[in-house]
């Protein structure tokens, strides 16, 4: 008689909760700690109730982030009681700790093993070999057709307003094999769409003085103009080149050599440039370049290169010493500039900048006057160059399908490569077939517009 066999038993693997605040490039920091956490046997926790531990990674970049950060601290520990913190908040220990004592632990920005290392304290993982954990790709926080890549930590800049080198320390730019390597995995995974992000793009690979490696049987320099070139070679399942953006990109002289391959297909005709201002008094305030008649001229030499160009921008209102002269400077370069998408801060203090310091602080009604100003041209710029594009056939990135109406019709949300995810606008589309999925690149024809999204169908269903 056979022997019974006897059902080896699976432990059940511990829950681990995720708050994931401030930018992309916190969001990145995220997802890698899941994907390790994964990889170590924890299953994820999509409430407080059933998390064995919740991680909150911080914002710190304002005060106001700060505030938001602890909310969210608070909030957790309300809810669930067993709390890790992470991010850029790290760095603020003692604060923490004074409003909350009860955190298990504090981490700071990107220190990976540090908060892995903590959570196996806190709850110590279940191993078996008998479960696949980790998804080619790791685990993602974002929808699975894009992706951030994150190409370095850090920055070497010293802005008037900005405390990022104090939170992420200077210019670590990761190895130009390494991420090309985790770019072709998130693309084998799925992956339409790559954003490539860090403290400073431009900047990438100066702290290694562009150090080459070798890809693909050939040396590969850790450079952006390279780096944006390999990445355009990059393949989908479907044989289709992914879009890739370029994001936090500073307009060094070397930004005029990614413009051509925008212009071949390789690279998105997309820029996000934070000029943060125009006048040549607040640049030198806070500390920035203050070239800007050449970057208008520049602008407008991309865009003969690479006709549709978008090129989006924030910039801050109510910096100390600001002139209502310095401001309508500002808003006669953006009536020259004719950004496609612009976002607008109110100056606000943060702890450790040096800004802080600088006399004549603008008055906060002033602030708010100047906020409303600013974005009430930008809206009137934006409106004229969606309308510009009615009639026009594009090609637009799904990112959701919804139900069928009453009717049977299915309406769409999707992006047009002039629209990064959750910054910029949307391309909602009528009637759309309901084999239609997230992910899916379509051609279609834009039939209206409004200040920031446009409306349209796809283009001979």
């Amino acid at each position: 008689m056979r022997a019974p066999i006897m059902a080896t038993k699976i432990e059940a693997a511990p829950k681990v909760g995720m708050v994931s605040l401030g930018c992309p490039k916190a969001l990145v920091d995220s997802e890698r700690i899941l994907t390790k956490l994964r990889a170590d046997g924890y299953a994820m926790s999509p409430d407080y109730e059933g998390a064995d531990v919740v991680l909150v990674n911080t914002c710190g970049f304002l005060d106001s982030a700060k505030e938001e950060s602890l909310e969210a601290i608070g909030e957790a520990i309300a809810e669930n009681g067993r709390v890790i913190v992470t991010g850029c908040m790290g760095n603020e220990a003692d604060l923490i700790r004074a409003r909350f004592p009860e955190v298990l632990a504090i981490t700071g920005a990107h220190q990976y093993e540090d908060v892995v290392q903590a959570v196996h304290q806190a709850a110590p993982p279940a191993r078996s070999a008998f479960v696949d954990l980790v998804p080619e790709g790791g685990l993602k926080l974002t929808p699975r057709h894009y992706s951030y890549l994150k190409i370095s930590e850090g920055c070497n800049h010293a802005c008037a307003f900005c405390i990022i080198p104090s939170l992420r320390g200077k210019l670590a730019s990761r190895r130009i094999d390494a991420v090309l390597r985790e770019a072709e995995k998130l693309v084998s995974a799925g992956t339409k769409e790559l954003l490539v992000i860090s403290q400073d793009t431009s900047a990438y690979g100066v702290d290694t003085r562009h150090e080459p490696r070798e890809w693909k049987g050939r040396q590969v320099r850790a450079h952006m103009t390279d780096l944006a070139r390999e990445l355009g070679q990059l393949r989908t399942a479907e044989g289709r080149a992914p879009w890739v953006r370029l994001h936090y990109v500073y307009p060094y002289p070397h930004v005029d050599d990614v413009i051509p391959l925008m212009a071949e297909g390789l690279l998105t005709p997309y820029l996000d440039i934070p000029f943060q201002h125009a006048a040549p008094p607040v640049l030198k305030a806070m500390k920035r370049p203050a070239n800007e008649a050449k970057v208008l001229e520049r602008i407008r030499n991309w865009r003969r290169i690479a006709p549709d160009i978008a090129i989006r921008s924030s910039f801050v209102v109510g910096f100390p010493g600001e002139t209502e002269a310095d401001f309508l400077y500002l808003l006669d370069w953006l009536d020259e500039a004719q950004l496609d998408r612009v976002g607008a801060f109110r100056f606000e203090p943060v702890e450790g900048a040096a800004a802080n310091a600088l006399p004549d602080a603008v008055p906060e009604e002033v602030k708010e006057e100047r906020y409303q100003r600013i974005m009430e041209k930008t809206a009137a710029i934006s409106a004229a160059k969606q309308a510009a594009k009615v009639g026009r056939t594009l090609a637009v990135i799904v990112d959701e399908v919804g139900e069928p109406d009453d009717d049977g019709s299915i309406g769409a949300t999707a992006r047009s490569q002039a629209d990064a995810p959750e910054i910029d606008g949307n391309v909602f589309l009528r009637d759309v077939p309901e084999a239609l999925q997230p992910g899916d690149i379509v051609e279609v024809t834009i039939e209206d517009a409004d200040e920031h999204d446009l409306f349209g169908a796809i283009a001979n269903p």
